[in-house]
């Protein structure tokens, strides 16, 4: 019974964790992005653990947020867009999956704050 409560606090101190580094990498989500990543990676792994009922959902977002700071950072390697930048702004679609995961994680939290709890 003790192993079992100090797994779960463990999982609760990640998820925690996770949140903190996401919201410290959305002070700036450009500088902060591979904080928002990795806070995103924690979120979905601590969420199965935890046998969150969104759990697939955290993943997804983690999924979108990672295919989307590895587009930005391999973009910007390449020189941005526009002007004298050699891609141009079509490219930009590509990024989306990093606002969309990011909006998720934001949806997830106002889930998990303030959806209804069974049995409380």
């Amino acid at each position: 019974m003790k192993k079992h409560m100090n797994r779960e606090r463990w999982l609760r101190i990640g998820f925690i964790a996770g949140i903190v580094l996401f919201l410290l990498g959305s002070i700036d989500p450009l500088e902060g992005s591979g904080l928002i990543a990795l806070g995103g990676i924690m979120l979905a792994v601590v969420a199965r653990r935890l046998e969150d009922p969104h759990w697939k959902y955290y993943r997804l977002a983690a999924i979108l947020l990672v295919v989307g700071v590895a587009l930005l950072w391999i973009f910007s390697a390449l020189g941005g867009f526009g002007g004298e930048a050699t891609l141009a702004w079509g490219w930009a679609w590509l990024l989306l999956p990093y606002p969309v995961g990011w909006f998720m994680v934001l949806v997830l939290f106002y889930v998990r704050l303030f959806g209804s709890r069974k049995g409380q």
